[in-house]
């Protein structure tokens, strides 16, 4: 086999534990803790077919980008913002960390630092009624955002990326369906989909994805002939097994292959005006997702819990509150040109930009100033994707940690997304001979659909 196929970054759900600074759980430390069974089992039939959403609730939305905030977004310092508390009060006294500011949106406010996004308030709606009951830790809350179901022990969920680039494919069939911009783990891969369900990987915007370019020695003629050795090997090959999946997936890597695929990793072609317009690497990584989009790909992952800029990223215990406005300016400054670059590009009511993050955090400071994990009330986005937005959704109390008005669960959120992609949310897959809805009896928000 090839080295270049082998290193390739294309990801089946391997779970492997590099993990852009968060400790999550590797897959075996994943599986053994939680019971689940590897190779749970195998898709059924395609499902290309034309999606329609139910309730009459169906988006003409073709691409999801999806921003992840690893470790936990403090929706009380960022887009559910409230009165100003004090961390070094004795007592400490909860609240937000930072003053507020009108947005476009008459009425809805956003953190001080998030000045620009503010402006584009009108064209993305901030879901301040987000909630889930588990227990409030890092592996356990990405898995549940990333497939909006509980742990299973008989079964292995796919992540909402797979499931959308499984139902709609890419629009290009040159590229992916699914692309992720961070490290691979086992909760943004496709479970009992299979290797048909995974997603290429980078972690390096300006080289793109490791092992898709040939070695210059490499020739097409010298991989036909490898391919041919390997053919009578290849046919006693069991379907369904590792080795079967594994097969599907170095096919794929081999398609990709070659300069086709890569020009698209081609930052340096962008105008240095616009480069700079996104800022550090967060927002290269959110400028290549663009590109990506324009390609054909259908749903990328863009990882931000990287460099740290405060120390903890949005880990935002102890001292990581006190350089909490770093990240998210870093924040405000991708996302809003995202927005911006989008718009202009003509193609923001096609691309569906999502906020995820494992739970939010309480008002009140910990011991040393920061804040724990509350995963009962916080807040993700969604802006563009032809919805009907309105700045912000759902409303909480005084400190942002009950739910006052339209709470929206997790697989509520996922069933808005697939609704605005004109996916049906109750449409079922296929786990061995199981029917598993798409999503756990999510109901998509109305009021975002006109």
């Amino acid at each position: 086999m090839d080295l270049y196929t082998l290193e390739a970054g294309i990801n089946t759900n391997t779970g492997i534990n590099t993990n852009d600074g968060i400790n999550f759980m590797d897959r075996r430390t994943f599986l053994q803790q939680t019971g689940a069974a590897a190779g749970a089992g195998l898709v059924g039939p395609s499902l290309f077919a034309s999606p329609i959403a139910a309730d009459g609730l169906r988006g003409k939305a073709e691409h999801v980008i999806f921003l992840w905030l690893g470790g936990g977004m403090a929706q009380i310092d960022t887009f559910d913002p409230k009165r100003r508390g004090n961390s070094k009060a004795s007592p400490k006294l909860a609240g937000s960390e930072y003053g507020s500011i009108e947005t476009a949106v008459p009425g809805v406010r956003f953190c001080e630092h998030l000045h620009r996004t503010a402006r584009l308030a009108d064209r993305l709606t901030a879901l301040r009624t987000i909630n889930h009951h588990l227990i409030d830790e890092h592996a356990f809350g990405t898995n549940f955002v990333h497939t909006g179901r509980l742990i299973s022990g008989s079964i292995t969920y796919p992540s909402i990326g797979s499931i959308i680039g499984h139902v709609r494919g890419a629009v290009n069939p040159d590229v992916p369906a699914y692309m992720l911009i961070g490290y691979p783990n086992v909760s943004r891969g496709p479970g009992f989909l299979g290797a048909e369900g995974g997603y290429v990987y980078l972690v390096d915007t300006e080289s793109g994805p490791a092992g898709f370019s040939r070695p210059a020695d490499v020739t097409p003629d010298r991989v036909a002939r490898r391919q041919q050795l390997l053919e009578p090997l290849a046919a006693r090959v069991p379907d369904g097994s590792v080795v079967s999946q594994y097969r599907l997936t170095q096919a794929e890597a081999m398609r990709l292959a070659g300069p086709e695929f890569m020009r698209h990793f081609r930052l340096h072609e962008e105008p240095d005006s616009l480069r700079n317009a996104y800022g550090g690497e967060f927002g290269q990584r959110c400028l290549l997702a663009r590109r990506l989009v324009q390609a054909g790909v259908r749903f990328i992952e863009v990882s931000h819990n990287l460099n740290f800029i405060n120390g903890t990223g949005w880990d935002t215990h102890n001292e990581g509150q006190q350089n909490q406005h770093l990240l998210i300016k870093e924040l405000d400054i991708a996302l809003a040109a995202l927005i911006t670059d989008l718009e202009q590009q003509g193609i923001l009511d096609k691309t569906l930009v999502a906020i995820g993050t494992e739970f939010g955090r309480p008002a009140a400071y910990d011991g040393r100033g920061g804040r724990g994990h509350q995963g009962s009330c916080f807040s993700l986005l969604l802006a563009g994707g032809g919805l009907k937005h309105h700045g912000a959704y759902g409303v909480t109390d005084e400190l942002s940690k009950k739910i006052i008005e339209n709470p929206v669960s997790v697989p509520d959120f996922h069933a808005t997304i697939h609704a605005a992609l004109g996916i049906d949310p109750a449409r079922e897959l296929v786990a061995g001979s199981r029917p598993v809805p798409i999503t756990d009896q999510g109901t998509p928000i109305a009021a975002l659909f006109g």
